[in-house]
């Protein structure tokens, strides 16, 4: 193999490098049952050891995304079944560890248990596998001011609310997040949050806003972030009279997807969520999305963050995004110097004539490198063992994740995490080996060659250079957008900053997504996809950075949010807004009204803002639904000011003409007139139906700028109204009056007046 040279930009020369052959006698450490991490944890030396002292044994961070995931000493683990995973729960509770969820679809439990317990727990039997469950990422950043968020007026929601006479009465918003109420060192808590009018509750008084947030659950770690009450002040803000309710997503892949399911049965009309796991599947829908899909079929409208994963690099003048890798199939080579000697074979990084068994990443001074590595094969239809290396300078190997995939996960994915504790920046060497039949024991991998993918999942930052930043060969260098962020049926939401319209946040994650097959549907391999499934993702953009009582980076004295954690509940407000004008409107009319409506962000594509950015009053006025086949527009039937002159559906209003400036001046007192009404919109004098109510709306106007309206329908009485009204009628002949009052109080002695029948089609 030839002289490797990276980038002179990463500041590394070119390095010759002689690839010895290598031995395939030496076998790779850990079990069958428990993963190479669990198993250290699990022997003497590391049972007792601290948190810190085990997250160092097992090349993970102490704390944050991609650390083993606790409650308190206990871990929290996957336990997969070949089957039986119901009735293996109660044994696995015998063994001493407390279940979080079973899941009879996907044959895994999700438990909690002391280091000193997981060998027990490998002993239970039917047990294939104890894996780690690493804290998910949630999508919220901080690289940069009270409480009411700027999204109100970026998106256009104030005006919406002012224009369409909305709120967000009837309709529920859920949240999935961290935690609500939990952190104990936050500046304010759900309490003074609702004492202050930032959440609804019994102590706020505004009107309408005394539903307390139904907590479902929540998540018992004071280490959290309250995040969720964040999400959950953003809705308030552009919706203050939609209920929120919340429930964690931070208890393992499986009981995310319940929750969702479970917010959606206690009655969330939408829902938003900014969590992400590490091992949801690049290649398919896995659980979450199937959740996901689940609850969209059901009515619900589901809001996830596109994630904070975009990095750029500015070459030349030209940007490149390079927060991912990917190669049509595995290339193999020789494995660089000091990689382990059961490693073989090794990714070729080079697309050309060349090889290249490593790829050059330069990590900033204090930042921590995360490597989420899949390849596409489907869950529990694994096939191919591939393990990751991470080399420092020369032949040091900083970090490894050696999963036996065939094996142990089933799941094609490997992960890695490393601080550069230094004081300048570092550039790094990442390897991917095939692990074959011939490198370990189980002798189960194969020499398969599937597409494989690496993202670098940093969140904001901390990685500011690739070998390899642009797409070459066949190679895809860019989008980030995956597992349930990324699914069909969830609306992605990228984030735009509330002081801007022009661009996107930089880390706002890019897309396209590809599926090559079907979703995760239980515990038996999807099958391939007849042709790759290509979603453009993210699907839309909406605000990030705007204000909070307490979460987020605390900026000329405001609490500012950012992230598309930030923009998704920020989305999911504006729906509740449609939601409240028209409840009869399914997630797919939402979410195309929404993507009709949503204004161009500078001269960026789809892949980075997907429609554009969300515009509260221009989605209202899509719902709104332009006249339709056989509907008028125009005066009453009956005469009396009940509409504007005929001949179409714009009002004519006769003025007095102006007076000169020093003219004449009537002397006595000068008229007040009150004002008059028209219908905007009407449905046909007839209106057919197959059953035995059908949906109608009316709308009024007026002469006037400033005017309430008091309607009255068949046999109410008058009562106050908006200026547009949704009703489903029956059968039978119908009325309704309109008219409408000033500011001053005076209302039109002629209401507008119009009358239609509602028959069946036999």
């Amino acid at each position: 193999m030839g002289a490797l040279c990276f980038f002179a930009l990463m500041g590394m020369a070119c390095l010759a490098w002689a690839i010895p052959a290598r031995a395939a006698s030496v076998e790779r450490p850990g079990g069958e049952e428990l993963s190479s991490r669990l198993a250290p944890l699990a022997a003497p030396p590391l049972r007792g050891a601290t948190a810190e002292e085990q997250a160092r044994a097992s090349g993970l961070a102490r704390s944050g995304p991609g650390s083993l995931l606790r409650e308190g000493r206990r871990l929290l683990v996957e336990v997969r079944f070949e089957r039986g995973a119901v009735a293996g729960a109660r044994d696995l509770r015998a063994a001493g560890a407390e279940t979080v969820d079973v899941s009879r679809r996907y044959q895994t439990v999700t438990a909690a248990a002391l280091p000193e317990q997981l060998d027990a727990l490998a002993r239970v039997p039917g047990v294939a596998a104890v894996t780690e469950v690493l804290t998910p990422l949630t999508a919220s950043t901080c690289p940069v001011g009270v409480a009411a968020s700027e999204g109100d007026a970026h998106l256009r929601a104030a005006e919406a609310r002012a224009a369409f006479g909305v709120n967000g009465s009837g309709v529920e918003v859920g949240i999935l997040s961290d935690s609500f109420d939990e952190d104990a060192g936050a500046e304010t808590h759900a309490a003074d949050d609702v004492s202050t009018g930032d959440l609804p509750g019994a102590t706020n008084t505004c009107p309408g806003q005394s539903t307390p947030v139904d907590v479902l659950e929540d998540l018992s770690d004071p280490e959290s972030a309250d995040e969720g009450r964040a999400m959950a002040q953003i809705v308030h803000d552009l919706a203050p009279r939609a209920r929120i309710s919340f429930a964690t997503a931070f208890t393992g892949v499986t009981a995310f997807a319940a929750n969702i399911e479970d917010l959606a049965a206690a009655g969330a009309d939408a829902i938003a969520d900014d969590v992400l796991y590490f091992e949801e599947p690049f290649f398919q829908e896995g659980p979450v999305g199937v959740a996901v899909s689940k609850v969209v079929a059901d009515g619900v409208n589901y809001f996830s963050s596109a994630g904070n994963n975009n990095l750029i690099l500015e070459k030349e003048g030209v940007k490149e995004d390079f927060a991912s890798w990917e190669a049509p199939q595995f290339r193999a080579t020789p494995c660089p110097v000091g990689a382990p000697a059961y490693a073989n074979e090794c990714m070729d990084f080079d697309p050309g004539a060349g090889e290249d068994s490593t790829l050059g990443l330069t990590v900033s001074p204090g930042a921590t490198l995360t490597v989420d590595l899949q390849w596409a094969q489907p869950w529990n239809g694994v096939t191919t063992d591939l393990d990751a290396y991470l080399f420092g300078n020369g032949k040091t190997l900083l970090e490894r994740s050696e999963t036996y995939n065939v094996k142990t996960s089933q799941r094609p994915f490997e992960f890695i995490s490393w601080e550069n504790t230094g004081e300048a920046a570092q550039t790094v060497r990442l390897a991917i080996d095939r692990c074959d039949m011939t490198c370990d024991a189980t002798g189960l991998g194969d020499t398969a060659a599937p597409r494989l993918k690496v993202a670098l999942v940093q969140n904001g930052g901390g990685v500011t250079a690739s070998e390899y930043p642009e797409s070459s060969g066949g190679d895809v260098v860019g989008p980030t957008v995956f597992g349930h962020n990324g699914a069909a049926d969830a609306i992605s939401v990228g984030a735009v900053r509330f002081n801007t319209v022009s661009a996107p946040e930089f880390f706002s994650s890019r897309g396209p997504v590809t599926h090559y097959f079907g979703p995760v549907s239980g515990a038996t391999p999807a099958a391939s996809l007849g042709s790759p499934e290509v979603l453009a993702k993210p699907d839309l953009t909406a605000t990030d950075g705007g204000a909070t009582t307490f979460f987020g980076a605390f900026l000329g004295g405001v609490w500012r949010f950012f992230g598309t954690s930030a923009s998704a509940p920020h989305a999911a407000a504006v729906a509740a807004l449609m939601q409240d004008a028209d409840p009869t409107l399914e997630p797919a009319q939402i979410r195309t009204a929404l993507a009709a409506s949503a204004r161009p962000v500078g001269l960026f594509g789809p892949n980075a803002v997907g429609a554009g950015l969300i515009d509260a009053y221009e989605a209202l006025e899509e719902v709104a639904d332009p006249l339709g086949p056989g509907e008028e527009e125009g005066g009453g039937e009956e005469s009396g000011g009940e509409g504007p002159p005929s001949g179409g559906g714009t009002t004519v209003v006769q003025m007095p003409p102006a007076q000169p400036i020093g003219g004449p001046r009537s002397s006595g007192p000068i008229p007040i007139e009150p004002p008059a009404t028209f219908f905007r919109r009407r449905p046909a004098k007839v209106v057919s139906t197959s059953g035995e109510t059908v949906r109608v709306i009316f709308a009024f106007g007026s002469n006037e700028d400033g005017v309430t309206f008091l309607c009255r329908l068949d046999k109410e009485s008058f009562h106050p109204c908006r200026a547009r009204i949704v009703r489903r009628l029956g059968l039978g002949a119908h009325v309704i009056r309109a008219k409408a009052r000033d500011a001053d109080g005076n209302v039109d002695a002629t209401p507008a007046v119009y009358r239609f029948r509602v028959e069946r089609i036999e």
